[in-house]
C-alpha cells in the first residue's frame, strides 16, 4: 500500500492525519460545533417569510401555513418542527442569518459544498479546508487528542489538508479500528517509520477519545441517526479529551420530491439534537464556551416543483447557537420581489463573513491569511 493511499485510509476509518504546529495557539478554550445539513436544507420552509404573499403564491402546497409558524416577529418565523428551539430564541441565545451565499453560485452538490468547506470563490479551487488552514496556522494545543471530529460523516470537509482529523461513528467503534493500527515494519525505513508514529497517534487518539466520563450525562438525547450523533459527540467532550472543533452531519435534505414530511422530520431532528447538545454543554459547563453554526451546500428554489419538493437554489437561512451568542435576526428577508433568471434568490451575506466572525470574534486570529481576504465581521457573538 502506497503512503498516501494508506493515510487516506486512515482518515476515513476514524483515523488522523497531522500537520506540523507554525504558529502561536489560538483561544482553542473556545469550542466550534459546526452542523452540516447535507443535501442543501430548505430555508424558505425552515425560517419562513411568513407575511410575504409571494411566498405562498410560489408555493401553493408547500408552504407552512400562517397559523403553523412559531413567530420570531413581524414577518419571519420558524418551521412547527423547529419548537425545542423557541427557548433559545426566547433566551437570547439563538441567532438565525438570513441570505447566507456568495457570488455566482454552484448549484452542484459536490461543487458547492466544496466552496462553503473550503471558503474558496465560485471560480476558485483550493485543497485545504478552511479549518484546516486556520489550524495551521494558529494550531492547537498539541496536547489535545485532535483538532476536530467529526460526527455522522467521513468527509473531511473544513478540515481536509493537514489537520489532525478524526471520522468518529462512536468511541468504541473507533477504538476498535485503532487497534488494528499497531507499530509494524522496518524502523529503518523512514516511510514506515512515519507510518508508525501516524499508527500510534491513532491509537493514542483512540483512548483519550474513548475516555467515560466520571459523571455520566444526565441529559437525555433523542432517538435516531443524529440523536447518536450529538450523543457521541457530548460523549466525546465529557471524556475530556481536548478538541477545538467538531462537525455533525444530518443527512437527507435533497427534498426534490413528497419535501413536507421528510422536511418535517428532519427539523424535528434538528431541533431536539440541538436542544439536547445544549443541556449536555450546560452540565459540562461548556454552554458559553461554546459556538454552534449550521451550514449547508445551498438552499432550495423559492418555487415549488411538481414532484412536491424543491430543487436546488441559492441564498438560505442557518443559525448560531451558544451562551455567547447574541439572539435575533441577522442578514435580510429573502427577496422573493427580486429573483434571478433562474427563479433564485439573491444573496445578502458572504458565508465567509459567517466564518472571519469565529476566527476573529470566537478564537481571535487574523481572518484574512486564513480566508484570502478580508471579509465583514457579523454582529452576533458578545464580548
Amino acid at each position: 500500500m502506497k503512503r498516501r493511499d494508506f493515510l487516506r485510509w486512515i482518515a476515513v476509518s476514524g483515523g488522523l492525519t497531522f500537520f506540523p504546529a507554525l504558529a502561536r495557539a489560538a483561544a482553542y478554550d473556545r469550542l466550534l460545533i459546526l452542523v452540516e445539513l447535507k443535501g442543501g436544507n430548505d430555508g424558505l420552509n425552515t425560517v419562513v417569510p411568513y407575511a410575504d404573499d409571494a411566498y405562498y403564491r410560489l408555493r401553493p402546497r408547500l408552504a407552512v401555513r400562517r397559523d403553523e409558524v412559531l413567530q420570531l416577529d413581524g414577518r419571519s418565523g420558524l418551521h412547527g418542527a423547529l419548537q425545542p428551539l423557541m427557548p433559545l430564541w426566547q433566551a437570547g441565545e439563538l441567532a438565525v442569518i438570513q441570505g447566507l451565499g456568495y457570488p455566482n453560485p454552484n448549484l452542484s452538490h459536490f461543487r458547492s459544498i466544496e466552496i462553503w468547506d473550503t471558503a474558496a470563490k465560485s471560480t476558485e479551487y483550493l485543497q485545504t479546508g478552511w479549518l484546516a488552514r486556520a489550524f495551521a496556522a494558529h494550531p492547537p494545543p498539541a496536547a489535545f487528542a485532535a483538532d476536530g471530529v467529526l460526527v455522522g460523516g467521513t468527509e473531511l470537509g473544513p478540515l481536509a489538508g493537514g489537520a489532525r482529523a478524526i471520522a468518529l461513528t462512536n468511541p468504541e467503534q473507533f477504538q476498535r479500528q485503532a487497534r488494528l493500527a499497531q507499530p509494524m515494519g522496518d524502523g529503518r525505513n523512514a516511510a514506515l517509520a512515519h507510518l508508525r508514529k501516524v499508527e500510534t497517534d491513532v491509537a493514542q487518539a483512540a483512548a483519550r477519545l474513548s475516555q467515560v466520563s466520571p459523571h455520566p450525562l444526565r441529559t437525555e438525547f433523542p432517538r435516531g441517526e443524529f440523536g447518536n450523533a450529538v450523543r457521541t459527540a457530548s460523549r466525546v467532550l465529557a471524556g475530556g479529551a481536548g478538541v477545538a472543533a467538531l462537525r455533525l452531519t444530518l443527512n437527507g435534505f435533497d427534498t426534490h420530491q413528497n419535501q413536507p414530511g421528510q422536511h418535517a422530520n428532519l427539523l424535528r431532528q434538528l431541533g431536539e439534537g440541538l436542544a439536547a447538545l445544549k443541556s449536555a454543554l450546560v452540565e459540562l459547563q461548556r454552554w458559553d464556551g461554546t459556538l454552534i453554526l449550521t451550514y449547508a451546500e445551498f438552499g432550495r428554489r423559492p418555487q415549488e416543483n411538481q414532484s412536491n419538493g424543491t430543487d436546488h437554489g441559492t441564498a438560505n437561512a442557518h443559525f448560531a447557537l451558544g451562551g455567547r451568542v447574541r439572539g435575533g435576526l441577522y442578514g435580510a428577508p429573502p427577496a422573493l420581489d427580486r429573483l434571478d433568471g433562474n427563479g433564485n434568490l439573491p444573496f445578502a451575506v458572504d458565508f465567509r463573513s459567517l466564518y472571519a466572525t469565529v476566527l476573529e470574534r470566537w478564537w481571535g486570529v487574523a481572518a484574512a491569511p486564513v480566508l484570502g481576504v478580508r471579509y465583514d465581521v457579523l454582529p452576533l457573538l458578545k464580548a
